[in-house]
């Protein structure tokens, strides 16, 4: 998969190898923490005045899947 992407890009391997993980490392740092994620949840049930819903939709905005 390296070597494909290094060709695909142009670049040698380990410039491909140094790209890809910057890249996944940006990815990681735009990702919100899953105490912001839950940050409403909490708080509702900290008011304990609503029904906590746990369906897949719940469950998906957890790890931003549709």
């Amino acid at each position: 998969m390296v070597r494909q992407l290094a060709r695909k890009r142009g670049v040698g391997i380990t410039t491909a190898i140094r790209q890809a993980v910057g890249e996944a490392l940006e990815g990681e740092g735009k990702q919100a923490s899953l105490w912001d994620r839950t940050a409403d949840l909490r708080a509702r049930y900290a008011s304990g005045g609503q029904e906590i819903s746990t369906d897949k939709a719940f469950f998906d905005s957890l790890s931003d899947e549709d």
